[in-house]
Order: structure tokens, then C-alpha cells, then sequence
């Protein structure tokens, strides 16, 4: 979805207040920018996701709240507020562990990043639809 917007000012802690406290899903995320060129978003992460990689972007990632583990390159590492993470697409990733709730990521991805541009490195791990649900609040 093209968003129409030139520039917006947003308030990420705000924002991060009103994404659900418990979902189905892995993750519930929330698009500021939604381009064919980028997108920017929030996004939760309510449990464990598995070792996966995104075919069409690379993903950069800004902690904004909670502490965890994630994995990159087999090697585990502590993600916690302040941290920025970035990955290029087909890299595999994944946050194994939540330390500290609500673990809440701000996420720049270049080109924009689908909804379903989610492959697990097992497929039995999940799906796009149980991945990644888009917050209903606006």
C-alpha cells in the first residue's frame, strides 16, 4: 500500500502504547511509511521467532523497549534499548528469547518490506500469517 504522505512527524512512544499487549501472532507492527522505495514501522514481538530472512529488503532495526536475545550469523547476542541491528536481506535472523516486555523495535526497511516477505529457515516455524499481524489502532 502506497502511502501518500511527504513527511509526517510521528511519536514513537506514543505509538508503542498502543500496540496491543498480547496477540497471535509473533509480532503486531504498525507502518508510519509504506513505499515501494521504504517502509518505516514499529513492530512487538509477543514470542519467540524462529531463524528466518526477508527475500526483498534489508532490514534495520532501532531497539526501542525491552531487552532479549537475538541471532545473526550463529552467534546470539543481547538486544536491549539503544541497539541498532541491521540485516541485509537473506540474512538469517532471529530473537529466540524475550528478556524483558514490551520488546518494540522501530524498523526502516529498504525497499519496502511485505508483509509476507517472510521465509523460515524451517518451514514447519511459521507462516506470514502467523508472523506478523498490522495494528488495527490509527
Amino acid at each position: 500500500m502506497e502511502s501518500d504522505n511527504t513527511s509526517s512527524v510521528f511519536d514513537i512512544f506514543e505509538e508503542t502504547s498502543l500496540l496491543p499487549d498480547t496477540a497471535d501472532t509473533m509480532l503486531v507492527d504498525k507502518y508510519f511509511v509504506d513505499k515501494a522505495t521504504a517502509s518505516a514501522r514499529i513492530f512487538r514481538i509477543y514470542r519467540e521467532v524462529p531463524l528466518h530472512f526477508h527475500n526483498e529488503c534489508d532490514e534495520h532495526l532501532y531497539v526501542v523497549s525491552g531487552r532479549g536475545t537475538f541471532h545473526l550469523d550463529g552467534e546470539e547476542y543481547e538486544a536491549k534499548p539503544g541497539m541498532f541491528l541491521c540485516f541485509e536481506k537473506k540474512k538469517v535472523h532471529g530473537f529466540p528469547r524475550i528478556v524483558e516486555e514490551p520488546l518494540v523495535f522501530l524498523a526502516i526497511d529498504v525497499p519496502r518490506r511485505r508483509p509476507d516477505d517472510i521465509v523460515f529457515v524451517d518451514p514447519d516455524a511459521g507462516t506470514a500469517e502467523t508472523f506478523m499481524a498490522r495494528n488495527k489502532a490509527e
